[in-house]
């Protein structure tokens, strides 16, 4: 049995390395190629896109794939589009690998939003120093705000951005004492952040609610209708495993 991790999350990695063990499952591991220097996953591993829906197609029934697993992150909207399309068109079925999102609890103060640009929005009379946690890009959605921010990313972002910015260039897990002192060394008022849920970049929410600090918050895309959706490596993993 072959099967097609589109990857990229600290979850397609656990459920590779799941996998790779079984001598019935062939996993190939697919990464986008966005980040510069990736944590590679157990077994087979490609590096670029496909070329759109039909380029997806063409590789499924080229390599023989019999199963392919949705595991990108839960923002990256456009991959699980052509995904769902593309498993339908090869007659191949489609798991969707997601962790739960994160949920408020007592004492926060989070501020929903649609998009970054409804995000940008939404900082109007909340802070002047912004901790902005969205990712290299997308940057362009601040790029007019009068705010000072300061933006951590595992890459350097691309323009266009804030005009005061200052970069961090850092990668998950991070610590509660970590964020603790991030937020009150450059003075953070306002957090923005996607709804990426999982444990690697929660402290900061846990930061943020003990400063009394708002939080935007912009919400995460669906799963294309009717993908079934697994919340953990090991649930993917039996779903592979009763093919």
């Amino acid at each position: 049995m072959h099967i097609l991790i589109l990857g990229g999350t600290t979850e397609a990695r656990a459920l590779a390395g799941l996998l790779h063990g079984d001598t019935g499952v062939r996993v190939t591991s697919s990464l986008a190629g966005r980040v510069a220097s990736p944590r590679l996953p157990a077994g087979e591993v490609r590096i670029g896109g496909f070329g759109g829906v039909d380029g997806l197609v063409a590789w499924v029934r080229e390599h023989g794939v019999d199963a392919v697993i949705d595991a990108t992150h839960p923002f990256a909207e456009r991959i699980s589009f052509n995904a769902a399309r593309a498993a339908a068109s090869a007659h191949v079925p489609l798991l969707a690998l997601r962790r739960p999102g994160w949920v408020p609890v007592a004492g926060d103060d989070w501020h929903s939003a649609a998009s970054l640009e409804e995000a940008a929005g939404a900082l109007d009379g909340l802070g002047d120093r912004v901790f902005l946690t969205t990712g290299r890009m997308g940057l362009a959605a601040f790029a007019d705000r009068p705010e000072w921010f300061l933006v951590r990313s595992v890459d350097a972002p691309d323009a266009p951005m804030p005009a005061r910015t200052e970069t961090l260039l850092d990668r998950g897990p991070f610590t509660l004492d970590g964020e603790r002192e991030l937020l009150a060394r450059h003075r953070i008022d306002v957090l923005v952040t996607k709804d990426s849920g999982g444990a690697a970049t929660a402290p900061k929410l846990t930061a943020a609610r003990e400063a009394g600090i708002p939080v935007v918050v912009v919400r995460r895309p669906p799963v294309p209708e009717g993908v079934p959706v697994a919340a953990t490596p090991e649930e993917a993993a039996a779903w592979v495993l009763r093919r």
